[in-house]
């Protein structure tokens, strides 16, 4: 029996730009959001209060849904800033925002009944994990060394001469 073994490969771990994670983890998280508010809609008589015009303990209004809007708008924006601001902006744009999120995500609790708790719970604690995904990716930004003004020019950048 002649049997001829293949090579072992190895599978390739390119690595993935920091703009490209966030925004992969805004959108992962933006959809969780809208998940998480849909099957909301499945607690018992919740549409026959959004029906009698009340969401959680809130009269529906322009102005709420103005809020809601803005709540999910973020994110969303977050996905597309996350691809396109520079370096240093990008960094402390999604530390921002993921931080001032949490606390959001955890209203989302407020007024809850106990035997949706698991539910809440469980989603809270996704919602927690992307954020603090985010917020490590920002914060463990990879850095480059800046060229010094002292060091010799580069090619692309004429040598001052002094004296005459």
């Amino acid at each position: 029996m002649n049997s001829i073994k293949k090579p072992m490969t190895i599978l390739e771990d390119r690595q993935i730009p920091v703009q490209a994670k966030l925004a992969a983890a805004w959108t992962s998280f933006m959809f969780l959001v809208i998940y998480i508010d849909y099957f909301h809609l499945y607690q018992p008589g919740e549409i026959d209060e959004i029906r009698g015009g009340v969401i959680f303990v809130f009269d529906i209004s322009g102005t709420l849904i103005s809020i809601f809007f803005a709540l999910i708008a973020i994110p969303t924006l977050m996905v597309l800033l996350s691809m396109t601001l520079p370096a240093r902006v990008n960094r402390a744009t999604n530390l921002v925002v993921a931080l001032l999120f949490i606390p959001i995500c955890v209203f989302n609790a407020a007024g809850a009944s106990w035997d949706w708790a698991f539910y809440y719970g469980l989603t809270i604690g996704v919602e927690v994990l992307i954020l603090a995904f985010i917020l490590r990716s920002a914060w463990t930004w990879p850095r480059t060394t800046s060229p010094s003004m002292t060091e010799a020019a580069s090619p692309h950048r004429p040598q001052i001469q002094m004296g005459g």
